[in-house]
């Protein structure tokens, strides 16, 4: 018979071994410092099941054994819903990004998405260019569908003119994307902009080509602080 010591143990080694059975497919693809190839349910799942176990087992002091099996499961289910949540919501945005320009980025439970000067924004302009509208469409499909984050909008310049003026021009670059989203149905309080001008640069300024890739907008896709999600059921 399993002591209630071990019952802990053996409950929260097998939620982080089932845990970590779910690769991320995207491991290699754009994933920063975050990936390294276990997906994001997996990491939130396992550490909240080793809380959950611990608390579970404090609770119920009469049956430790069983009261840390019912704790990781609870807690591990529930903490590994954003991973999962992230997972799904990137593998949608890669798919609906492919060959639009459109980088999509894995950064720990955040989603990054880069586009580029030369899709978006014409030298010294806000105005959103022509072939900008079908990623920023597809954006706001994805943006409906997967409506349980905040939405984070920051624009970009390259160093060409005073720093006030690229100041103002990335805060406007960045309130036009914001604004276009909204008019498709994106809810407007899950939006936030900020101008971050030239800092940041992600490419020289000395050519055309660098310029272009500076002159960029980034979204941030972020969980929504205090909220609860659940793994969703499989399909």
């Amino acid at each position: 018979m399993l002591t209630p010591s071990r019952l802990m143990i053996t409950a929260t080694v097998v939620a982080l071994l089932s845990g970590c059975a779910g690769q991320n497919p995207y491991a290699n693809q754009d994933q920063g410092q975050a990936g390294q190839g276990v997906s994001n349910t997996a990491k939130y799942g396992g550490l909240g099941a080793l809380a959950g176990a611990v608390a579970g087992a404090a609770i119920d002091h009469n049956n430790r054994g069983k009261g840390a099996l019912i704790g990781a499961a609870v807690v591990g289910a529930a903490s590994a819903g954003y991973g999962y949540y992230a997972d799904r919501q990137e593998k949608a945005l890669r798919e609906s990004m492919a060959d639009t320009g459109v980088q999509v980025q894995r950064q720990g439970d955040q989603i990054k998405l880069i586009m580029p000067g030369n899709i978006t924004f014409a030298t010294d302009s806000s105005a959103i260019a022509p072939g900008f509208y079908a990623p920023l469409n597809n954006l706001a499909t994805s943006f409906k569908q997967f409506n349980e984050n905040t939405i984070e909008i920051v624009g970009y310049t390259d160093s060409t003119g005073s720093r006030q003026h690229n100041m103002d021009l990335s805060l406007q670059r960045a309130q036009a994307v914001s604004t276009y989203l909204s008019s498709q149905g994106v809810d407007a309080s899950r939006l936030s902009v900020r101008g971050a001008g030239p800092d940041q640069p992600i490419a020289s300024n000395a050519d055309a080509n660098g310029r272009a890739q500076n002159r960029r907008v980034e979204v941030n896709l972020k969980p929504i602080p205090g909220q609860q999600y659940q793994q969703p059921a499989q399909q």
